[in-house]
């Protein structure tokens, strides 16, 4: 490893490779120091897909986009707190972004055809989709030595493409036992796997080095630059010095029970991200003096618990399950409290609000609800395929009040919660909640019936009943240490640390508390840190 690189780059998922790898392409030195055993971050456990508006594989697929109309998207979900250069800076610099790193890095992006943005009945909103874009299957054979030092997903098997995962279809459909026997010849990788074993091989073409198994636990000043930083390693502390100074990349805090009690707005128990994510970078920016901003805020989800055995986190995110007919979320009173089929991000909103009487969270404990058919048809959450024999860990009754009894909620609210949702179905609306109103709900649900209110709107009246319990979940927290639009960080007079930058969870993100579409986590995750890696090169 070198011994004073130009560039330190402190965490190995997307927004750190892109970093190191945009770095190390305008003529720097770069190291990359992963805290894990392993590289990728929760990167390499997402999906994949990236939001970026106006990408320049749009007019592959006939889509026509603007700057302007996505700024009023984003605008339109802001609530008046988003930063507009910062919004301006993320869609001048996405498209960029993508066609820096197809160009140098083999990314080789395409359009996710169809994909709705996730609120496309917001002004500039595209309900026929064409700002999420993802990367092929990789080789993994490709990077030699590293192949097997890429966190696996704990959620989904390698060998998936996102449109064969639940992430990326409601009912998805596993390749042919033939296709991934193929696909194991040279360990081809889909999702966050593909795109990370894509930066990866990028960045070890350039000569970055990397070491994992290194927590930062300090950064180094002289004469107020950020020259370095220190780790604890299995062989004790190591100090590393930089030229050009340190981009954090280190994700953000979601597994710190002391910085979520502190910080976020509501309740978040259930995580599925890599438990790394601890604040580290949070931490060693504050003794650097950096201003905050976005603090309340994550990338909120629901999350199902499960039994230990069905993967190694014990709970799933709940998307494409909540979508289908003939099911609905109902909490402790037995109703039902948010159109069920929203994204995630909007859906984890609904765990945070107050029941002023009882001085409690209003809707959780809450429960995925279904029938015996739900199950027939769809399966349930955790890989479990349709069957007609519900698996044991499922909570089971034959009717509706015996659920309730089982569930500890009252029977009669539930029964009539239920009622009221069937004639709603029959009726074809669901005036309540408005769910199949969007065309983000209609893209998810039943793949049969998609485009057709059919696709989310379906009864529950056959039984036996299931219910499956869920948690405020997310996938990563979203508030850090406030960035210019060159990704340097800030201190508490609005001023650049020289020689710090951040990038990805870590940082306050410019979203705020909004998600625009799918693979709204890793588009500022990488644009930032490409302006991140450009700019230090450069100092």
């Amino acid at each position: 490893m070198t011994s004073e690189p130009d560039v330190l780059v402190l965490g190995s998922g997307a927004a750190g490779l892109t970093a190191a790898f945009t770095a190390a392409a305008h003529g720097a030195s770069v190291a990359v120091f992963e805290k894990a055993g392993l590289l990728g971050g929760t990167s390499a456990w997402s999906g994949g897909h990236v939001w970026i508006p106006v990408n320049p594989h749009q007019h592959e697929v006939g889509v026509q986009d603007s700057e302007e109309d996505a700024f009023a998207y984003l605008m339109s979900l802001s609530r008046g707190l988003l930063d507009e250069d910062m919004v301006r800076t993320f869609l001048r610099a996405g498209p960029e972004m993508v066609r820096f790193l197809d160009d140098k890095a083999g990314t080789e992006f395409f359009v996710a055809e169809g994909f709705p943005d996730y609120h496309p009945e917001h002004p500039g909103g595209k309900p026929g989709g064409g700002r999420t874009i993802e990367t092929p299957l990789f080789p993994f054979d490709e990077l030699g030595e590293w192949a097997d030092r890429v966190s696996p997903s704990p959620y989904l098997p390698p060998h998936l493409a996102m449109r064969e995962a639940p992430l990326g279809s409601a009912v998805p459909q596993p390749p042919p036992a033939e296709e991934v026997a193929r696909r194991q010849i040279r360990n081809e990788r889909g999702m966050g796997q593909g795109l990370v074993g894509r930066l990866l091989k990028a960045c070890l073409a350039l000569g970055v080095t990397l070491a994992t198994d290194h927590r930062a636990t300090e950064l180094i000043l002289t004469d107020g630059v950020v020259t370095g930083a220190v780790f604890a390693t299995p062989g004790g502390t190591r100090e590393v010095r930089a030229r050009r100074g340190v981009v954090l990349a280190t994700g953000g805090f979601e597994w710190n029970e002391d910085y979520k009690k502190t910080f976020l707005r509501g309740p978040l128990t259930h995580p599925v991200t890599m438990p790394t994510s601890e604040g580290d970078g949070l931490r060693i920016a504050l003794k650097a003096g950096a201003a905050l901003g976005n603090m309340r805020e994550a990338w909120w989800s629901p999350v199902a618990v499960l039994p230990e055995g069905l993967n190694p986190m014990n709970r799933q995110m709940l998307n494409a399950d909540r979508t289908r007919p003939r099911s609905i979320i109902v909490n402790r009173r037995g109703v039902r409290f948010t159109n069920e089929a929203a994204n995630y991000n909007a859906f984890g909103g609904a765990f945070h609000a107050e029941d002023v009487t009882r001085f409690d969270y209003a809707n959780l404990p809450c429960w995925l609800i279904f029938d015996h058919e739900y199950l027939r048809r769809y399966g349930t959450v955790g890989q479990y395929p349709p069957s007609d024999e519900a698996p044991p860990w499922l909570t089971t009754a034959p009717s509706l009040p015996k659920l309730a009894e089982v569930l500890g909620i009252p029977a009669g609210a539930l029964t009539e919660t239920v009622e009221r949702w069937n004639r709603q179905v029959a009726e074809g609306r669901d005036p309540e909640f408005r769910r199949g109103e969007s065309a983000h709900d209609l893209w998810w649900g039943d793949p049969y019936r998609k485009g057709s209110i059919e696709a989310t709107l379906g009864p529950l009246d056959a039984p036996p009943f299931y219910a499956v319990e869920l948690k405020s979940g997310s996938l990563g927290t979203k508030g850090g240490p406030r960035t210019d639009t060159d990704a340097r960080v800030l201190d508490l007079d609005g001023e650049p640390i020289p020689g710090l930058y951040a990038a990805g969870n870590v940082m306050a993100s410019p979203f705020g508390m909004t998600y625009g579409g799918a693979g709204g986590t890793l588009a500022p995750a990488m644009t930032f840190g490409y302006l991140a890696g450009r700019h230090i090169a450069t100092r």
